[in-house]
């Protein structure tokens, strides 16, 4: 796999001389284009533990310096990294042969809101919940959130698919974009897709992009689907002396026909770290929290929380507590993230994975993990969205000097997912990060016809090389 054309290494491309610089500022313009020290290398890394260091920052706010930017991309053979805001956890958006980062942050506007035709456009740079807010006053409601949303980009949320709690009901990112706007490697705008509910004229180039991780082409527009805003939303808390239980319930409500905006669940380790933050009490001793939110007409809902709060009592659950105000919720969510930047904080190595295994497995995923924890001398955190099976895993050591060890680990844990009919990546994707354990879950011609298709979009390879391959 190393000898492959599609993977470059550090000498397949040409310096970025002073000449060339010029040129991209002067193709680009002086105001685009940031070489300081500093904001390089604060530019060179996202929010994963990879970092790089690009020659030169252009901050587009235009699909024509793209274009101009690409375009001498090809000519001079220099490598090109698209970047949202730096949010992602794989290292998709790190320069890895230098380069160019080419930064999408300032196109940040909301172009239109279409009540008539439930759609928005926007660029890429808008972050999710300014959209989120924005439609809201329109009556209308954008559904994606990841747990990033304050400050993670829609384009980025585009370029990962990414998805977060109310996929159970509402699906991921892809299931929103209608069409996009989008430079090729080669410099060329294309626009896909449709405004429109339907469309099935040729392939899917608007599907094929979404989820590529900025590697066939950079997305400078997108026309997104809206839907009405749910006029109300409640929250329930289950706490259960075990995991296995609280997946007991919900096997249980989703088999009894409910399908609420989010099911999230955090195991007896999370509980230990951050249960202090719970408003209640019992949270540390429990063996497992369950998060179970609603929304729809108040009346309905209303009703329709007490019968899952009733369902969670039947599967053992030792106290349930309902949180229909909205700071109690904002509360509970916010303890929910609180669980990564503790982890992060207490531990000299942390290794984040998101993989997703059947709902009638994560129990039995999960209690498999202690072994795994003893045998590799590892401590993990899970949690994650129960009503799809997309599990969290906060991988931790004592020690970076166990990281060999630990990653030993992770190979045999993402072994077991894939044999439990799972997936090794729910939402953060390849980039950097998990391209090595790709061969796991892919046939070898898979990933031929997968390079090839990037072969036919960017055959000079600059645009995110060494990213998924």
């Amino acid at each position: 796999m190393g000898n492959d054309s599609s993977l470059p290494s550090a000498g397949a491309y040409k310096p970025l001389t002073e000449e060339a610089i010029a040129r991209i500022c002067e193709a680009v313009g002086e105001d685009a284009c940031v070489n300081d020290s500093d904001e390089l290398r604060e530019l060179g890394h996202d929010a994963s533990e990879f970092n790089g260091l690009p020659l030169l920052v252009v901050e587009a706010v235009s699909a024509h310096q793209v274009q101009a930017l690409l375009r001498l991309a090809n000519a001079l053979h220099f490598p090109v990294t698209p970047r949202g805001s730096g949010t992602g956890l794989t290292g998709g958006a790190v320069p890895l042969f230098g380069g160019v980062v080419l930064s999408l942050a300032r196109m940040n506007r909301i172009l239109s809101i279409d009540r008539e035709n439930l759609i928005t456009v926007v660029q890429p740079g808008v972050i999710n919940m300014d959209l989120k807010k924005a439609v809201q006053r329109e009556g209308l409601f954008y559904p994606p959130d990841p747990a990033s949303l304050d400050t993670c980009s829609v384009g980025g949320n585009a370029a990962t698919n990414a998805a977060g709690p109310s996929c159970i009901k509402y699906g991921t990112t892809c299931d929103y974009v209608l069409g996009l706007e989008a430079v090729l490697p080669s410099g060329e705008l294309i626009r896909t897709g449709c405004r429109t509910r339907k469309g099935v004229v040729g392939y899917d180039l608007t599907h094929l992009l979404v989820g590529s991780e900025g590697t066939l082409g950079v997305i400078t527009e997108l026309v997104l689907r809206l839907i009405p805003h749910p006029p109300a939303v409640t929250t329930l808390v289950g706490l259960f002396p075990r995991l296995s239980a609280a997946m007991g319930a919900v096997a249980s409500v989703l088999g009894q026909g409910h399908i609420p905006c989010a099911m999230e669940f955090m195991d007896r380790h999370c509980l230990e770290l951050v249960g202090d933050c719970l408003p209640f009490e019992g949270v540390q001793e429990s063996g497992a929290f369950l998060l179970v939110e609603i929304d729809g007409v108040p009346d309905v809902i209303q009703r329709e929380i007490e019968a899952i709060g009733e369902i969670c009592l039947e599967c053992e659950a030792v106290n349930v507590l309902l949180a229909p105000d909205s700071h109690k919720r904002s509360q509970m969510w916010d303890v929910r993230k609180e669980v990564s930047l503790r982890v992060e904080r207490h531990f000299p190595l942390y290794i984040p994975e998101d993989i997703v295994v059947p709902i009638g497995r994560i129990a039995e995923f999960v209690e498999g993990l202690p072994e795994m924890e003893q045998r590799y001398g590892m401590k993990i955190y899970s949690f994650g969205h129960a009503g799809d099976g997309n599990i969290h895993l906060n991988i931790t050591a004592e020690d970076r000097r166990m990281l060999d060890r630990v990653e030993e680990g992770i190979t045999e844990i993402l072994k077991r997912v894939l044999a439990m009919g799972g997936t090794i990546s729910g939402e953060h994707g390849i980039g950097m990060a998990k391209r090595r354990y790709l061969p796991l879950e892919l046939s070898p011609e898979s990933i031929r016809i997968q390079r090839e298709i990037k072969k036919v979009f960017d055959p000079h390879l600059i645009l995110n090389p060494g990213k998924i391959f």
